[in-house]
């Protein structure tokens, strides 16, 4: 375990530090808020909490909005940039396009699919994960039993003359906040009848909001009536086969497609515990607002790892591999009390349990170092824990990373200790063992309670569930602590539930004695990580962006060679036949390679030439001019630095590959080969090279070499 040291607190100016503080005490009071609404408070005590809470906001809009101008990130620039290359562009556009739907381009279809294969060998291929492919069109039955059907539903209303679609509730909220505003002298008891009906908009029924909006003077844009509200379900549905009565949907994510194969997966896995297995893939959601690009879409490609754990020992085989990786941790105490991040280890933060267990900090490195590796900016990155009010019951702990963009922190990677649910519940509504065994090296006696029914009177009670309730019982009995509480209750009350049925203590007897067992059965608890790519993509590309400090400001995608869509440009200094030729030489054995090549052989200058090849991120250039023809040497551009080196055609091949394979750095090449320093558009400048020079003159213009 890596040695305890003082997190380091990662904010230090001083609007920054008071901006902190104020977002942690809009967190605390949002949080305070919900736990009012949930304990069924006092209504004035809501509103209060409410009308802080809203203050609070205001405070912090205002002191973010009076900085935002500080703020270098070019928008204009780079969605120019991002539309003009062809990395991003509506889907439809012609047909006047589509609310988030979206195409990726040549470069940033190359640059996913980049991304998405160091994905594969760091996650799948190193962890010997089992990977699947499972269909996107989902039974509503397991959609249900996940809880997907159930919780995706919203009340909708339309605009009839324009069609267009509104969250019923949320125009509701609206309707009260715009009228509030506007008479801020009401009396306080008609302001808090208002907002009682505010804080249960999202609890009534489709007639109750129709009645509602129209009380409120709702109306949509057309100045139409809204149509009656109706259910919304955020998935998409459709229908299986042509009879039309079996109802499916586009899978909301890929999860589920893992869950129902775990027993496949682990007798794939020889029975082995424990084990992960992933999955990339399309997911679609029904946004009702699509907004901020790639951000919120339609549909978007995820990447999802399941990990199945003993729920008793959560510890990593290989934890300390990167126990002393320091990760931006914003703890709930944190969010609740200084606003501040801090960095600490992952052995510090899962021995000062701030991270729930060694599986789930081991995974939040791990997608750490594939960040990093992509190319992101570790300064902007960051991973915020769940508070309690924003997890799901039966999850141990939730963590999401965040990435810092121009639209503020965004969660593009959830890490969830989703403890056994998703087993449970498949296994609950298909009666399927979902259990997994663990061979004890000593066999351990252990206690039980060995039940007997009376088979008669289950039959008369429950009927045909009657497997269903004695099923549930036994397996209960299997560990007295599980049992144990049945026991009680039936020996206090008579009666007790399990699983919704109503067991009464004539139906069973029961015996609480020990036995030898040398394996363990139990349901695997999960630990997911979950990355939503596209946001990832997203990132990359505001990430990546720079403008060159010159006159003209040209743009720059500084892409790593690892992801870059190509990996290099070879460009001839004229349009010379016999240079031509070099240059299709170069580029075959480029691509012999499978090093993505651009070659370009238009007329456009030189530097011209090599700012189009910035714009989309190619991180190499090899220019062949009139003394490749001479002695078979080129020159190699290095896309940030604009530096240049000389080197033989035919080394140029295995150099780019080591460079993509982080083989060998830019540093060390220029240590290997003589840089040469002619300015992009012909002008000469210092030679950096080492040892005595001399000025040659070539088609490129005057420029410095060593001399021979």
């Amino acid at each position: 375990m890596a040695t305890t040291s003082t997190p380091e607190v990662v904010m230090s100016s001083s609007w920054q530090d008071e901006l902190a503080g104020l977002q942690a005490r809009v967190t605390k009071q949002g949080s305070a808020v919900r736990q009012l609404k949930k304990d069924g408070a006092e209504a004035e005590q809501i509103a209060q909490a409410v009308k802080a809470l809203q203050e609070l906001k205001i405070a912090a809009s205002t002191m973010q909005a009076a900085h935002d101008s500080d703020d270098k990130f070019d928008r204009k620039a780079f969605d120019d940039l991002v539309l003009r290359k062809m990395f991003v562009i509506p889907s439809f556009e012609i047909h006047g396009g589509v609310k988030g739907l979206f195409d990726l381009g040549p470069p940033a279809c190359a640059l996913k699919a980049a991304m998405i294969d160091i994905w594969r060998k760091h996650f799948v291929l190193t962890e010997s994960m089992l990977e699947m492919e499972c269909t996107c069109l989902t039974p509503e039955v397991v959609l249900k039993t996940s809880g997907h059907v159930d919780r995706f539903t919203d009340l909708m209303v339309k605009d009839p003359e324009t069609g267009e679609c509104f969250r019923a509730d949320k125009l509701l909220e609206d309707a009260i906040d715009n009228l509030l505003e506007k008479e801020p002298s009401m009396p306080l008891a008609e302001q808090e009848d208002h907002l009682r009906i505010q804080r249960q908009a999202d609890a009534f029924t489709p007639a109750e909001l129709d009645e509602l909006l129209a009380k409120y003077g709702c109306k949509p844009p057309s100045g139409a009536d809204y149509s009656p509200a109706f259910p919304f379900n955020l998935m998409f549905r459709t229908s299986i086969g042509p009879e039309g009565t079996a109802v499916g949907y586009l899978r909301p994510e890929t999860a589920q497609g893992l869950f129902v194969n775990f027993r496949r997966l682990l007798d794939a896995n020889a029975q082995k515990m424990p084990f992960a297995a992933a999955q990339i893939g399309l997911g679609f959601r029904n946004e009702i607002a699509p907004r901020a690009g790639l951000l919120r879409v339609r549909e978007f490609c995820m990447a999802e790892i399941e990990h199945f754990v003993d729920p008793k020992d959560k510890d990593h085989v290989n934890f300390n591999a990167v126990a002393g990786k320091n990760l931006v941790l914003f703890g709930r105490d944190d969010q609740l009390g200084s606003g501040k991040t801090k960095t600490m280890s992952t052995g510090d933060a899962v021995a000062q349990g701030l991270i729930n267990n060694q599986t789930l900090a081991y995974f939040m490195a791990r997608t750490q170092l594939f960040m990093e590796r992509i190319g992101m900016d570790p300064a902007r990155l960051r991973f915020r824990q769940h508070l309690t009010t924003e997890m799901a019951h039966y999850a141990a702990d939730c963590w999401d990373l965040e990435i810092q963009s121009s639209y503020g922190w965004v969660e593009c990677v959830g890490h969830a200790d989703r403890a056994c649910y998703d087993l449970a519940v498949h296994s609950k509504a298909t009666k399927t063992s979902m259990l997994a065994t663990k061979k004890l090296d000593t066999p351990v006696m252990i206690e039980f309670a060995k039940i007997k029914f009376d088979r008669k009177l289950l039959g008369q009670v429950f009927k045909k569930d009657q497997r269903a309730v004695s099923g549930a019982l036994e397996q209960l009995a299997e560990d007295w602590t599980d049992f144990e509480p049945i026991a009680t209750a039936l020996e206090a009350d008579g009666v007790t539930s399990v699983d919704g049925f109503e067991i009464k203590k004539e139906m069973l007897t029961w015996t609480k004695t020990t036995k030898k067992v040398h394996e363990i059965k139990f349901t695997p608890s999960v630990i997911e990580p979950s990355f939503g790519m596209g946001r990832v993509l997203y990132s990359l590309l505001e990430h990546s962006f720079y403008q060159r400090d010159t006159e003209d400001q040209r743009c720059v995608m500084g892409f790593r060679p690892e992801v870059a869509p190509h990996k290099c440009a070879v460009l001839p200094i004229s349009s010379n036949p016999e240079m031509n030729a070099v240059v299709d030489e170069i580029a075959a054995d480029l691509m012999d390679s499978d090093l993505s090549t651009r070659v370009d052989k238009s007329t456009a200058s030189l530097g011209r030439r090599y700012a189009r090849a910035d714009e989309i991120g190619v991180p190499f250039a090899v220019t062949v001019d009139f003394d490749t023809l001479k002695d078979g040497s080129v020159t190699l551009r290095e896309r940030d630095s604009c530096v240049q080196i000389r080197l033989p055609k035919d080394e140029v091949t295995n150099l780019i590959f080591q460079f993509v394979h982080r083989k060998m750095t830019w540093e060390q090449a220029t240590q290997k080969y003589p840089i040469v320093t002619v300015a992009e558009e012909g002008e000469v400048a210092t030679s950096a090279a080492a040892g005595p020079t001399q000025v040659v003159n070539t088609g490129r213009g005057r420029f410095h070499r060593p001399t021979k």
